[in-house]
Formats: C-alpha cells, structure tokens, sequence
C-alpha cells in the first residue's frame, strides 16, 4: 500500500466525521409542525399476543395485522387542576414525583454537577446537577391511550416506607395504582396495576407506558448523543436518534426529499429493555417480561435560560425524545386486574455500576455504553485499563491516558521500528528496483514478479510503511469510543484543562460562531489549545517521516500537510482524544529519531542480473 493510497483513505476518514455536519448545513431538518408530539398510535397486536401480567385472566383483543391510523393527541390531566409533588431523596439522587400524570416527573443526581469549566478552576460547590428527565412533557409511568385510563388525569400522591405511591378512581370502574420504590445503584422499581373494582367488564384499550424522555445535558449539549436504545435480546438497536428522525442514513445522506419523521415503532414482543440516554447518564427501563413495542417521540423542552444571548435565542429549542413501552389491549371481567412492572435505572454510564446491573437482570444493560462490536471490545479494555491505572496508582485520568498511551506504544515498539527500517531500506534499494521496472518495462506481469522476488530476496515489503499505522487504526477508533462515553473523565482536570470529556476552550471569540466546522453557532469560536499542539505534533512527525521511493512531490506535500485535516476534525472533540494523540505524536517522533540515528547493520547487496 503506496502513499497514494493512505492519503485517499485518510481523506475518506475525514470525510466520513464531516459529512453529517456538511449535509445538516445544507439541508438543514424540517422543523416539526405543532401537534406531532403526543400522538396517540394504537399497538400493533396478534391474535394471542398478550405479554400483560395479570392476577385473573385477562383476554386479549385481536385488531388488524397493520398499525391503526393515528387519532388526534388527548389531553393527559388537567392543567387547571394544582399540581402536587412530593419528593424522596437518598445518597445518590433527588427524586420529584408530580399528581400530573401519576409519575416521576424528575430525577436530580447530586452526585454529579450538571457541567464543568472547560479550564481548570476550584470548585464552588454551587453548580447546578445533573438531571434526567427535565423538561419533558410527561412523567415516567404515565399511561397514555384513548382515554379510558385518563380521566383527569391527576393523581393523589402517597409517601411509602420504600417511595411513593400514586392512586386514582375512574367512574368506570377502574382503579389504577403505581406504586415507585427506590433501590439501590439508581434503581426504582415501578408497579402500574389497573384493576376492574366495578360490576361490568371493561374494555381496557391499547395503551402505552411512558418510560422517560431522553434529554440534552446543558445549553452546550448539542444533542448528538441524545438519543434511545433498546435491546431485542440478541443485539442492541439505536435506530431513534436525531439523524434517525431528521431522515438521514449511513453517513448522513439525505433519504428521499428529507422528509422528517415524527414516531419510531419497533420490537415484536421482545423489548427487554429500552434506554432514553445522553452522552453520560440514562433512564434505562427493564420491564419483567418484555414489552410488546416500543415507541419513541421527538418532543421539543423548555429553552435553557442560563447564558441566552440574542444569537443563542435564534437557535431552535432543544429536542428530546419520549419513550414508551406499548402493551395490547385486554378486556378486564369484574374483579380482574392486569400488571406492569418495570424496574428504572436513573443514574450514570458508569461501566462498574451498569455490570453490577446487567449481571443482576441477565439482561446485557452495560451495552447501552455503545461498547458493542469489535471497535467497542477494544473500548471497553481500554476502560477498564484506565480505572485499574486510576484506582491502584491513584494517578489523574490525564495521566492515566498519558500511561496507556505509553504503554501501547511500548507494545507496538517491534513493530514500528521494524516498518521505518523497512522503508529505510526500500529507498536504499531504490535504484535497483527502478531498473527492474526499466528492464521489463514491456511485461507487467514479468516485471511485478521480479520486483516482489527482490524484495523478498532483500527482506522489505510495500506493506511495512503503512502497517502501524493500520494497526493503530483500532486503538484509535477504541479510544474514541471509550473517551466520548467514559464519565469517569468528566470533569477530570489535567494541567490547564479543566474537563477531559469536553474541548480544552481557554477562551470563545464572539460573532465567529458560523466559522465552518469549528465554530460553535449562537456562542462563537472557541480556542482550544490542545488539538492545535496535537497538529503541530503531526506536523512534526510528518516532516520526519521518509517519503515512499518514487512518490509523486505533489503527493508528498499532501501527506505533509494532512495533518492540518485531522485539527478540524478533531478541533471541538474531548480533550481526552485530543491528549492520546498529541502524547502518540510525540512518543512516535521519538521512535523515529532513534531508529533513524541507528546504524543499519543489515548490508543491501545488488541487484543480481537475470
């Protein structure tokens, strides 16, 4: 593999992380028309689908094959009506349950700050914290259908010696209780139980169980890892996401005439559990028996009011996503009830904390972290080596990365030492090669022959130069992965910089906030530091790096200045990914100094003439 062809698969690379944000500014998504939100779709149901929990039997009703035309939205409580809340705290978070709607309206983790400076300071102790759930239009456990479980749609709300309990009575007959007790590592088990206390059977409709709205984690937080995942129980699905809705495929292409969608449905019975997730903290809802669908809204919050500035207040309002678990319709006799239990995650995207969880359901929650596939195998060892690297020589995660980092390089040393010796010699061998290439200039077959038996003879190989670099490839990749999921490094200072999940702003230019690919829109242009060094570190290698033999001198300059690409690529990334590859520069120029200075003890014959 020449350089030609490294330099066209690095350029594919980049545009691959440009792309979605190249067509989200050229088409840019329709906004959604009013009304979109809360509609009503009926389940899709078999004629013996019934995955209801019940204490009498309950007999499923069978509707058509095909998905039921969408009715008008309905009002879920009365507005008018005051509002009740009452809230429960324990050592891990705050928990705010509303009459409206019958759920939990918020949950507030006071063990993490809600964001960080991006330069290293002294904590105040003050900051705002973490939340789930905020802003959305309903709380977890509302039950949402035609109306027969509605009413008015207020609750009256109980303290229990475990959390709180929600009760209301229709005139049907009807009683419907949720009870929430909290748990230990951020788990709250939720019971909704709908019983028939009156003399008539009761046609129970379709209905879904809300299970929380993912959410953006501040005004910074541009939404790109806000998003829902669930899991079949093979694999997991992350398909309801903000290019999933805006109606864009593989590397953001426009389907179609990008026309927005307003509701994804999935699952046949076996949704096991679905996650409503940002970059860091998630409401993953695990039901005892799986729930026959999942549906997920986008639904348009609040504006955040901290730091709105009249280019800010331009922007569109933040977006989040709704979330329910669908469950058919039954007809409940007299003296029957039917049952939902759902056991709610509420807390961070700690890998140990998930774990504990998955290996306690059986059910693979820690996926939800996206360490799924080969790239996340290598994410998920890099973690766990950065946690071991933290907790037994109580290093910073700054210089816990730095060690990894050293470490792999360490590993890989043959191998990259071996490669620049390798291209050492193939300019070496050069003038011998050229004149096999003249000599059988007229037989292609005959002169690539010639060529790999003198390279074999002499012991180089084409691949040598660009092998490291695709083994590295994966390590990159990992890290990547590790470092935009990892809360470990939030909020986790080294030198100047004060967050290594976020760029390493010392400073924001205001009015350049349109500044192609760099800029932030509504706030400026930002400068981090970081990823400049990591450039001129790239740079620097660069020049160090021997040329292929024979490569084109306009192709030289454009692997010399490639770099220059990777800052823009990488220029508003953590500064986590930032600081492993600026520390991989200069480890890698190291390397090649010494190899360069070492005496070639390996003597080139000549070329034999056949």
């Amino acid at each position: 593999m020449d350089r030609k062809t490294i330099a066209i698969l690095v350029a594919c690379f980049a545009l691959l992380m440009l792309w979605p944000k190249l067509v989200s500014t050229i088409y840019p998504p329709k906004p959604l028309p009013p009304g979109m939100t809360n509609t009503v779709v009926a389940a899709t149901l078999s004629a013996n689908s019934n995955t209801a929990t019940t204490t009498a039997t309950a007999q499923p009703v069978a509707t058509s094959g095909a998905p039921a035309a969408a009715v008008p939205p309905q009002p879920l409580f009365d507005t008018n009506a005051p509002e009740q809340t009452l809230s429960i705290s324990n050592a891990n978070a705050r928990y705010v349950f509303t009459s409206r709607g019958g759920g939990l309206k918020l949950v507030e983790l006071s063990r993490f700050p809600e964001s960080f400076s991006t330069v290293r300071k002294k904590r105040t102790g003050a900051e705002d914290v973490a939340t789930l759930n905020e802003g959305a239009p309903l709380p977890v456990g509302t039950l949402r259908d035609d109306g027969t479980t509605q009413g008015d749609g207020v609750f009256a709300l109980t303290r229990t010696a475990t959390g709180v309990r929600a009760e209301k009575v229709l005139p049907n007959g009807l009683t419907i209780v949720k009870n929430f007790d909290l748990g230990t590592n951020y788990l709250v088990t939720t019971t909704v139980r709908i019983e028939n206390h009156g003399a008539q059977p009761v046609l129970l409709p379709a209905r879904e169980l809300v299970i929380g709205t993912a959410t953006p984690l501040g005004p910074q937080d541009k939404g790109q890892f806000v998003s829902v995942m669930w899991y079949n129980g093979a694999k997991p699905n992350e398909t309801a996401s903000q290019a999933w809705f805006a109606n864009t495929s593989l590397m953001g292409c426009v389907t179609g005439k990008r026309e927005p969608r307003f509701i994804y449905r999935d699952g046949q019975s076996n949704v096991v559990w679905a996650a409503a997730h940002n970059q860091f903290f998630s409401l993953i809802a695990m039901p005892e028996t799986p729930a026959e669908n999942i549906i997920v809204r986008p639904v348009t919050l609040p504006r955040f009011t901290e730091n709105e500035t009249p280019e800010r207040a331009s922007l569109p309002a933040p977006q989040g996503y709704e979330t329910a678990f669908a469950y058919p319709a039954v007809t409940l006799a007299a003296g029957q009830a039917v049952e939902q239990k759902v056991n709610l995650f509420a807390g961070p995207k700690e890998y140990r904390t998930l774990a504990s969880i998955a290996a306690r359901f059986d059910n693979n929650a820690d996926l939800v972290m996206g360490y799924g596939g080969f790239f996340g195998g290598v994410a998920k060892v890099l973690l766990l080596a950065m946690n071991w690297i933290h907790d037994v020589f109580h290093f910073g995660y700054g210089l816990a990365i730095i060690t990894i980092t050293v470490l792999i390089k360490v590993i890989f040393w043959p191998l990259t030492a071996a490669s620049t010796r390798s291209m050492k010699r193939m300019q070496a061998l050069q003038p011998q090669m050229n004149a096999i290439k003249e000599k059988y200039k007229d037989d292609p077959l005959k002169m690539n022959k010639k060529t790999m038996e003198f390279m074999k003879e002499h012991k180089v190989s084409p691949l040598g130069g660009c092998l490291p670099m695709l083994i590295q490839i994966p390590v990159f990749m990992g890290f990547y992965r590790m470092i935009q999921s990892a809360i470990e490094l939030r909020g986790a200072s080294f030198l100047w910089i004060g967050d290594l999940a976020q760029p390493d702003t010392l400073f924001v230019i205001p009015g350049l906030g349109g500044f192609p690919f760099i800029g932030i829109p509504g706030v400026g242009l930002p400068f981090n530091l970081l990823p400049l060094l990591m450039g001129a570190t790239q740079l620097w290698q660069a020049r160090l790096t021997p040329p292929s033999p024979g490569m084109d001198p306009a192709q030289q300059k454009m692997m010399r200045y490639m770099p220059l690409m990777f800052i823009v690529i990488l220029y508003n990334f953590s500064a986590g990914l930032a600081l492993y590859w600026t520390v991989q520069n200069l480890l890698t120029i190291a390397q090649t100094k010494l190899t360069k200075t070492r005496p070639e003890v390996e003597i080139i014959h000549p070329a034999k003439r056949k």
